[in-house]
């Protein structure tokens, strides 16, 4: 008797997380985690704040609560959209364990077996692994340098109805790249017309450090859009939470099945967030993350345009955590990867983020968790790598 679901053969591992593994040594210089710099964790102000919310609320806040998420934290992040002109309510949003399980109850309410489903080509890896507990068929989209190539976008919905279109639409992960207006009222429209749904992950746009803010693309939608938020990127990843928002039909259909996955997201955490987020400036807090954000990426594109050869082309992101190199003609980010581990530096391949098995000469580097030598340091060995598989391959 088959003991494991279909499923599982076709729910790819966290290639990122196994990468993870190789850069445990404190010798390796490592791009290749999506991780914010534990030097902006707020760890003095977090231990107050939970201090204080455990002699306020003592044993209330270490009872079970409801689905939805404390009550004050979800009017906080409502207000925050209030300030960008998007007009959310406290009922509109639930808080999760990170956006991460917002793609789970994404998938458990909307995506059936073998629905279409189109994403960003190279795409978020943690959508991919998430959407394919579910079993559907990819239809990769390439990125263009101001966001979703329209036209394919266009060709991939004439062919068969598309239930279900994600996007990365701010620093996108992996390449950075940052929908331009144009192309978020393009794709409203063509979404709006075609009566599929957006999910909009925006876990990045508050670490905006060049440029001026865009509006949200699911903020243009209404019912057929699902926001998903993350406080790991601006407070801490190790509190695990996130949101979705969207509006009262759909809000009440993810209520449902966050139910059935664990009730509710860890309720001490929550009160301990809030209680964070009221007693300081959080603004000036992002600003600061942002400052040593901008310096690193300055640096890591940098020293690029400097040291890899003739050939390599790279993005150059407004905001986030990440950049994305193609490198010259016959070099194999897979190949160049064992090479780097030896030399103790760490990125990602970029293939695991193309569904097709494109993108062999891809790399995703993150400029955000490391301090300014390491990124001098690591990009150098990787730059003389690069050069000598170059010349073998002449």
């Amino acid at each position: 008797m088959k003991i494991y679901a279909n499923r599982m053969s076709t729910i790819p591992k966290s290639f990122i997380r196994e990468i993870l593994k190789a850069t445990q040594d404190p010798k390796v210089i490592s791009f290749a985690g999506g991780l914010p710099n534990p030097r902006f964790f707020p760890v003095k102000e977090i231990s107050e704040a939970a201090a204080r919310v455990l002699r306020q609320a003592g044993k209330a806040s270490l009872q079970y609560s409801t689905t939805e998420g404390y009550l004050p934290l979800r009017q906080y992040v409502a207000e925050r959209y209030s300030m960008k002109g998007l007009k959310v309510h406290p009922d509109e949003i639930l808080i999760t364990n990170g956006s991460q399980q917002g793609l789970d109850l994404v998938g458990k309410v909307f995506i059936e077996k073998n629905d279409r489903i189109a994403i960003e080509q190279p795409g978020y890896l943690g959508a991919i692994q998430a959407f394919s507990v579910y079993e559907p068929q990819f239809c990769p989209v390439p990125l263009l340098d101001d966001g979703i190539d329209i036209d394919i976008l266009k060709k991939t919905f004439e062919k068969q109805p598309v239930k279900l279109f994600h996007t990365v639409i701010n620093f996108q992960n992996p390449s950075g790249i940052t929908y331009s207006q144009h192309k978020r009222v393009e794709l409203a429209k063509l979404l709006a017309h075609h009566g599929t749904v957006l999910v909009e992950d925006d876990a990045y746009s508050q670490l905006r450090f060049e440029g001026s803010d865009l509006p949200s693309v699911a903020g243009m939608l209404g019912e057929r859009a699902v926001l998903l938020g993350s406080f790991s990127k601006t407070v801490a990843p190790g509190l695990r939470l996130g949101w979705v928002c969207g509006k009262k039909d759909v809000m009440g259909k993810i209520i449902v099945v966050k139910q059935a996955s664990d009730l509710h997201s860890n309720y001490l955490s929550q009160r301990i967030l809030h209680q964070y987020l009221i007693d300081n400036d959080v603004d000036t807090h992002i600003a600061q993350i942002r400052r040593s954000y901008k310096r690193q990426r300055d640096l890591m594109v940098s020293l690029i345009k400097e040291q890899f050869p003739n050939g390599t082309h790279l993005t150059r992101p407004e905001g986030g955590m990440f950049l994305w190199v193609t490198l010259p003609e016959g070099i194999s980010s897979l190949k160049l990867f064992e090479l780097a581990i030896v030399e103790h530096v760490a990125f990602v391949p970029g293939k695991p983020f193309y569904v097709n098995g494109d993108g062999d000469s891809t790399l995703r580097l993150n400029f955000s968790n490391s301090d300014e030598d390491r990124i001098d340091q690591g990009i150098r060995r990787l730059a003389r790598i690069v050069k000598k598989e170059l010349a073998k391959s002449k």
